[in-house]
């Protein structure tokens, strides 16, 4: 994406009840380039805040119905980055300290220039873009190592990483599929960060982890009384992710009732919270992700054919790590830099013959698995080198199997840490033999280190 694309046009919000007024601020401001909603009154105001969000708010304090000050009030409760400006011919000094007590930046006496309006109005929206991007970059800064999970050097990520750029411009949903554990909410937080909505919210929801009698509420919001222990309105996940990107993590266990709603949010850009009448406007994208097949759950009537082509406009598929295993390499040294840094630890490798084993391993649980295991054996390892003891043991028993595939235990007790320590034994004795003794030809005989061999020649006690 080019780093000149536009930033969305602000919208401003101007009330007035003289309609000369509000007409002239409607003109001029448009011509300056901005999206310009205007409202009679308070109560006209209100019902525009209901169905989209202002970056600036320019109203009058009196108004026919109800005051600007209130009106200014319901602005910062719904969206309290909304910038909100203060007209009046009558001042009042009280009538100003109470509204800059409640988040206004500026205040107006009528007639007031209108060049000088405009200059405020420009200042007062550039000083929220910046203190945006400030938030917005300190989230990248604190969360950037999540990226890390999902470097890559195969042909399958190249490939996607090249689709991720080409698509993030575009205002298509996605559906991100693939296994537990193989990155699909990075690749969302990708395709965001890549996005025209890139200076606006990323929200996430996992459909699978939140009770159903829950997830109507946490995404569209409800209405004071909507249910039982709703004593305050609420805004939804959709309200709070406005020009940004929704991801729907496990969309294939949202229930019937929820797929509906959902389907009409993706049709029509609308909805309404839960225990509401008025609808709100969803200028959102939305990024699907799931680890079903869909196809299948359409089939058994268990997902929405309309709102799985809906979803699957376009699709990414996360291979699974067995199938680029040599990205597995690239990902453990990230993973180790991390956490011997997070845990203080001075390890600085992976010790050929770990690796072999990790590169081995079928890695049922595909990359959060992966990053456990090297935790495990960061936390656990002595030397600045990760040996292959401080892998968990059923990486180093598996080879090429998961560990639900091991071979069949024998009868009575079993103790697996000797039986793998036996097999060490004897590749290392079989190789001294055939080296004639000397060590580092039988460390290269097994494709060990030397210093690896050395210590398994002592533990074993070998010469």
């Amino acid at each position: 994406m080019s780093p000149d694309v536009a930033a969305p046009t602000p919208k401003l919000l101007v009330v007035d009840d003289e309609p000369s007024m509000r007409d002239m601020l409607r003109i001029v401001l448009r011509r300056d380039g901005y999206d310009v909603t205007v409202a009679s009154n308070g109560r006209e105001a209100l019902a525009a805040m209901e169905h989209g969000f202002f970056d600036l708010l320019l109203t009058d304090i009196r108004l026919p119905d109800i005051d600007g000050v209130q009106v200014l009030r319901e602005a910062k409760v719904r969206h309290r980055d909304t910038v909100a400006l203060m007209m009046t011919a009558y001042a009042s000094t009280e009538t100003a300290v109470e509204a800059m007590r409640l988040g206004a930046a500026d205040y107006f006496i009528k007639p007031f220039n209108m060049d000088e309006l405009r200059l405020k109005v420009r200042s007062h929206l550039e000083a929220r873009r910046l203190r945006v991007e400030n938030v917005l970059l300190k989230r990248v800064l604190e969360t950037s190592h999540s990226f890390e999970n999902i470097v890559g050097r195969s042909p399958a990520m190249l490939e996607i990483f090249s689709m991720v750029e080409t698509i993030a411009a575009t205002p298509s949903t996605v559906l991100v599929t693939g296994e537990s554990g193989t990155g699909k909410d990075l690749i969302a937080r990708a395709i965001h960060a890549h996005s025209l909505r890139k200076d606006h919210p990323f929200v996430a929801l996992n459909c699978g982890a939140v009770p159903e009698t829950l997830l109507e509420s946490e995404l569209f919001g409800h209405m004071r009384g909507a249910f039982t222990g709703a004593d305050a309105n609420k805004k939804g996940l959709i309200e709070a992710a406005e020009r940004g990107t929704v991801f729907l993590d496990e969309i294939g266990e949202m229930n019937a009732t929820m797929q509906v709603k959902l389907l009409r949010v993706l049709q029509e850009r609308r909805f309404r919270r839960l225990g509401g009448t008025d609808e709100v406007h969803a200028d959102i994208r939305v990024i699907a992700a799931t680890n079903q097949d869909l196809t299948k759950a359409v089939a058994e009537g268990r997902f929405r054919e309309d709102l799985f082509y809906r979803i699957n406009v376009i699709q990414i598929h996360l291979p699974p790590l067995r199938d680029r295993r040599e990205d597995i390499p690239l990902i453990a040294a990230r993973f180790l830099d991390r956490f011997a840094e997070r845990l203080g630890k001075r390890v600085r490798g992976i010790s050929q013959e770990a690796m072999a084993l990790i590169e081995a391993y079928a890695w049922p649980g595909n990359v959060r698995e992966l990053e456990n295991a090297i935790e495990r054996a960061v936390a656990l390892e002595r030397t600045e080198t990760v040996l292959p003891e401080s892998l968990p043991p059923h990486v180093r028993a598996g080879g090429d199997r998961s560990p639900v595939q091991v071979a069949k235990l024998p009868e009575g007790a079993f103790d697996l840490e000797a039986h793998v320590d036996q097999i060490y034994r004897d590749h290392i004795t079989e190789a001294l033999a055939k080296a004639g003794g000397v060590q580092v030809r039988a460390a290269e005989l097994l494709g060990m280190t030397f210093r690896s061999f050395r210590y398994y020649a002592k533990k074993f006690n070998l010469r």
